[in-house]
Parts: structure tokens; C-alpha cells; sequence
């Protein structure tokens, strides 16, 4: 159970979210490949092997070294790709493949925090520009998430500004409590992922969702609490009053999962080589 009501005379709290497997069911990058594929950004045989992707993610995760080569090939693929033609993409299907996926378990947890008066940050290594959308879906106040450098040509230049994974995570959450006045000692945190230690170390109150077995060893050797959540639902069923973003508010979501969904079927690739050699 979580505490109650924030005594506001003392430092200010929040509690920390990562959002694949945490929050939704499913990579929230990997989720749009059908979407590429529709607006002609990927052909049919990498649908396919993004599939097989989402089932690895969703099967076991991916490790340190796979992440570092998606980050990679992220870079590599989206150079050149024209923001606003997958912003229009992501805007017309964020709502319809992400709301579902959204665990009950979580969306109340969520509310908890809110009503203990506490702050709810998402921090994800998807796009910034996906990540804030799901944010305010969520209602949650803040998101740190990977950001990509933008040409004046408005087309990706292949460089990533911003990286959140591991340690950046961890750093980000630090300025954050320095920038909002939040006490980490008696802040949440939430992840899946082995790769997330940095970030459910940097708090007071640590818990491994759903956790990969790397992360679900080291709770139990530390003793954190391991949550399960399985129950997708839409927000708007389980809140009926629930106000959803508008089309211009979803616009907003770009192309950066786009680039990181292609990226995982080029991480699938990589993984298949090697066992095929």
C-alpha cells in the first residue's frame, strides 16, 4: 500500500514510471509497425520480423548490448526521414494501439501517487515525441524520454540529442528532484528491466513490475517489491469522463518510434545472424 496524503510543509515527492511493460503491455516503438508498413514506410517482410521482435521484447526483454544496437541503428535508419509525414502516421494510430495496451494495475497506481500528492513522471527511452502524448493520456506531470536532433530541413539528421536508458536515466531523475525540489529518499520508482537499476536505485522505494529475471534476482536479493500487472484496459471505459486528446494534441507524436521500431527489426537481424552462422 502506498503512503497517504503528502505533508506539503515537507520536501515535495514523485514517483518515477518506465513505460514499456511497465505501463503499457507492449513496446510502445515496436507497436506501430503496421502502421509504417500502411504508410509505406516499411515493407512486408520487416512487419514480419518486427512481430518476431515484439514477441522477443515481450518474451524476455532486451539486454544492455541489444539496446546500445538499436540506439545504433536508430541513428543510422531514421536520417533523412521526413518528420511531419510520420507524425501525421503516428497521429492517426497512437490513440487506437496505445490505449488498450494501458494496464488497469498501473493507471490506478498512478492515481494513488496523484492523490498522495505526489508527482508522476514517465521515463522511457521511446521518442519524446510518442512518450509525451502517452503522458498525457496517462495525466501524467512531466516525461523524460530520447530526443533526436531535427535539421532545418525538418527531416532527422541521424543523431541522438538525448538517450534515455540506464545511467541518463538516473541522471535525469536527479535533476529533475534538484530542479522540482523532490526528496528521492522518499520517492517511487518503477521498471521491468535490469537496464533500469540505475534509475529504481536512485529512489527510496523501488519496484520491479513484471521484471526480467535479471531484475526480479536482484529484488528479491534486495528485498523490493515485485508487482504484477496483466490487465490492459482502455482509460476511457475505466473512466468514462475521461477527456481524450484531441487530433492536434496527437499530431504531436512523431517519428522517433517510427525510426526505433525499424531499429528493432534490424536488432531482430543482428540477433538471427549470428545463430544462423
Amino acid at each position: 500500500m502506498l503512503r497517504g496524503v503528502e505533508n506539503h510543509s515537507l520536501p515535495r515527492t514523485a514517483a518515477f514510471f518506465d513505460l514499456d511493460k511497465t505501463v503499457i503491455a507492449k513496446s510502445s516503438t515496436l507497436t506501430f509497425s503496421k502502421s509504417f508498413y500502411q504508410g509505406g514506410l516499411i515493407n512486408r517482410r520487416a512487419v514480419l520480423r518486427t512481430a518476431y521482435a515484439q514477441f522477443v521484447f515481450l518474451a524476455g526483454g532486451a539486454d544492455h548490448d541489444q539496446m546500445e544496437r538499436m540506439r545504433e541503428y536508430l541513428s543510422a535508419l531514421c536520417r533523412g526521414w521526413n518528420v511531419q509525414q510520420v507524425k501525421e502516421l503516428v497521429a492517426e494510430t497512437l490513440h487506437d494501439l496505445i490505449d488498450p495496451i494501458i494496464y488497469d494495475e498501473a493507471a490506478s497506481l498512478i492515481e494513488e501517487h496523484h492523490t498522495a500528492g505526489r508527482d508522476v513522471v514517465i521515463v522511457s527511452t521511446s521518442g519524446a515525441e510518442v512518450v509525451e502524448p502517452i503522458g498525457e493520456l496517462l495525466g501524467a506531470d512531466r516525461v523524460v524520454a530520447t530526443r533526436m536532433v531535427v535539421g532545418e530541413d525538418g527531416c532527422f539528421t541521424g543523431e541522438v540529442e538525448y538517450y534515455a536508458y540506464g545511467p541518463t536515466k538516473a541522471e535525469a531523475i536527479k535533476e529533475l528532484a534538484a530542479s522540482e525540489g523532490y526528496d528521492l529518499a522518499r520517492c517511487y520508482a518503477y521498471s521491468d528491466s535490469a537496464t533500469d537499476l540505475p534509475m529504481l536505485e536512485s529512489v527510496g522505494y523501488p519496484h520491479a513490475v513484471n521484471p526480467d529475471r535479471a531484475l526480479r534476482r536482484e529484488a528479491v536479493a534486495r528485498g523490493w517489491p515485485i508487482l504484477d500487472f496483466h490487465r490492459p484496459v482502455r482509460l476511457k471505459k475505466r473512466i468514462p469522463g475521461l477527456s481524450v486528446p484531441t487530433r492536434p494534441a496527437l499530431v504531436a507524436a512523431v517519428a522517433v518510434a517510427a525510426a526505433a521500431a525499424t531499429a528493432g527489426l534490424v536488432w531482430y537481424a543482428s540477433r538471427r545472424r549470428p545463430a544462423s552462422a
